[in-house]
């Protein structure tokens, strides 16, 4: 058997768009410049706390990162719907995701640094709920690259990290599948070079969602 563990945001679905706004209004809300787009899309991936401090320049998580994280999720449903932003899957993974299904020796998996109530949001709207058999979120573990995540998967699932294949777009994905002891696959089509996914430790990196089924065998 194999667990193939799938990041979401920028691996799966394109959120960048949504992830930015709801950052830009919040850093708004509490009197501080927002960030780049170009800012956002590298802490996404992080746990919220975290990534909100990054943004901000700080070592460490503070009460107002904390304070501004608790914002973000307030707001995050509610821009969701004023902009219609539904979180589309990128070109590709839908017949991906099909074909990983079909196969009796593949179990899917997801490793996010959304929340539970995101996550849960995103597999509903794409009918993806039967499909992932173990999930971690930012909820249930320690931020990326801390290995928790995909240790835990593997541990619930019955397989070992060397029958694991991680696929993420972020550097934190490829260090928390090494630091796993898993595969680590990038994608060039999300929010990280494909320069930096190398040096972060990728075992391979595809241009394409079906190139991802030749490394799962």
């Amino acid at each position: 058997m194999k667990l193939v563990l799938f990041d979401f945001d920028g691996t799966l679905v394109d959120s960048a768009g949504l992830i930015y706004e709801t950052m830009r209004r919040t850093f708004e809300a509490f009197s501080h410049p927002a960030p780049t787009f170009e800012a956002t899309k590298s802490i996404i991936g992080l746990t919220l706390d975290i990534a909100i401090a990054r943004l901000q320049g700080k070592p460490h998580v503070d009460d107002e990162a904390v304070q501004m994280a608790a914002h973000y999720r307030s707001l995050f449903t509610i821009v969701r719907k004023d902009l219609d932003f539904r979180e589309p899957l990128f070109d590709g993974i839908a017949p991906l995701i099909e074909k990983l299904v079909a196969r009796e020796d593949v179990l899917i998996g997801g490793v996010t640094g959304k929340s539970r109530r995101g996550l849960d949001l995103v597999l509903e709207t794409h009918g993806y709920t039967p499909h992932f058999f173990v999930t971690r979120t930012a909820d249930d573990c320690p931020s990326k690259p801390n290995p928790a995540m995909v240790s835990e998967c593997c541990r619930e699932a019955g397989i070992a990290p060397s029958d694991t294949v991680v696929i993420g777009d972020a550097i934190y994905d490829m260090q928390m599948a090494k630091a796993a002891g898993a595969t680590a696959i990038g994608v060039s089509w999300g929010y990280a070079s494909v320069d930096d996914l190398w040096k972060a430790g990728a075992d391979a990196v595809v241009d394409q969602p079906e190139t991802i089924l030749s490394y799962i065998h």
